[in-house]
């Protein structure tokens, strides 16, 4: 399936930055993820050992935000359901 809309790629979490929603993982869990061969380092692009707070932020095309949600237990995130809702035109 071929999206219709831009999907963000926060390489460096700058964007998380920028919005408040980046997190700095405790020492005990770098130690964790690595042990799981996480290199989060690597992926992001930075050595900070951080994350953003599972969110979704939609934006119109002019900019306006059409929806956001943030949650920092990362065991609740946005559902896709609502995210392609936000998405679809008024009926």
């Amino acid at each position: 399936m071929k999206l219709t809309f831009g999907v963000l790629f926060d390489a460096g979490n700058k964007v998380a930055e920028a919005y408040g929603i980046a997190m700095q993982l405790p020492d005990d869990l770098v130690k964790v993820y690595a042990s799981f061969g996480i290199d989060l380092p690597t992926f992001d692009g930075d050595h900070s050992w951080r994350l953003p707070v599972p969110a979704r932020i939609v934006l119109a095309k002019g900019g306006a935000v059409l929806g956001i949600e943030a949650d920092p237990d990362y065991t609740r995130r946005p559902e896709p359901e609502e995210t392609l809702a936000l998405l679809r035109p008024p009926a």
